[in-house]
């Protein structure tokens, strides 16, 4: 990518969807603490997804409060029409929705999708953004990442379904996830795959397994008090002592 690298190795990126928003510096200097690299933005627009949060005049208040890397993820119909926004609040990576480009039945990309891909790819390299995309649970990513793999810094699985937060962990979409961690080793890409829904110590260590190296943890982290404790436990969890060193750096 041409801006900012995601942060190497086995990373917990907490996601500010689970944080208290009335002290939300505050909120985020706590993960900083525990160690985290990486913070997830949520961003829903009530329409791709049945719930509203937030754009990017709060992505520039994080920006403000924090060095950490904005992997920020949009759930949002229009996703071309608000990548300079986001990129100019701030921004590190934009993860856009394979559904929200252009999928033909099934799921795999339409002509239409790829073109929009390749577009909003382009735009996001020459602001200096890494680009990502993302899968709903319904939607396989092999046929999008045979096309357009090469140019991706970040592959997202979901393994709930977008919206809300709190939900229980999908594990049929495992061998999704292999799929796509296996795809980037063949070829020789240099994306990372992430995974995002219900993550907690119990789902952890089999995301890390399938290949996952961000893990991305809402209510499993800001539901504790004790932050550092958390971070530590998901970390341990997904990959043994080794990785609980370094803020959070391992295989």
């Amino acid at each position: 990518m041409a801006g900012r690298d995601l942060p190497s190795g086995m990373q917990i990126a907490p996601s500010l969807l689970s944080a208290n928003f009335g002290c939300l510096a505050e909120e985020i200097r706590t993960v900083e603490v525990g160690g985290a690299r990486i913070l997830h933005l949520d961003v829903m627009d009530g329409h791709f997804v049945p719930n509203i949060t937030f754009g990017p005049p709060l992505v520039r208040s994080i920006r403000q409060a924090t060095d950490l890397f904005l992997d920020t993820h949009l759930m949002i119909s229009h996703p071309l029409g608000f990548l300079e926004p986001f990129v100019r609040s701030g921004a590190d990576l934009l993860t856009l929705h394979a559904e929200a480009l252009g999928c033909e039945d099934g799921g795999g990309p339409s002509e239409a999708g790829i073109g929009r891909f390749n577009e909003a790819a382009a735009s996001l390299r020459a602001m200096g953004c890494g680009i990502g995309l993302s899968f709903r649970p319904a939607t396989h990513p092999n046929g999008w990442l045979q096309r357009v793999g090469e140019q991706l810094d970040l592959v997202l699985m979901m393994t709930v379904e977008p919206g809300f937060g709190g939900q229980a962990f999908m594990g049929a979409m495992l061998p999704r996830i292999q799929v796509a961690s296996q795809l980037a080793k063949e070829r020789g890409w240099g994306y990372q795959v992430e995974v995002d829904g219900g993550v907690s110590v119990e789902t952890a260590r089999a995301c890390f397994n399938a290949g996952a190296r961000i893990l991305v943890a809402g209510s499993a982290v800001f539901d504790c008090e004790d932050r550092i404790a958390a971070l530590g436990n998901l970390r341990k969890a997904a990959c043994g002592r080794a990785c609980v060193t370094n803020g959070g750096l391992g295989a």
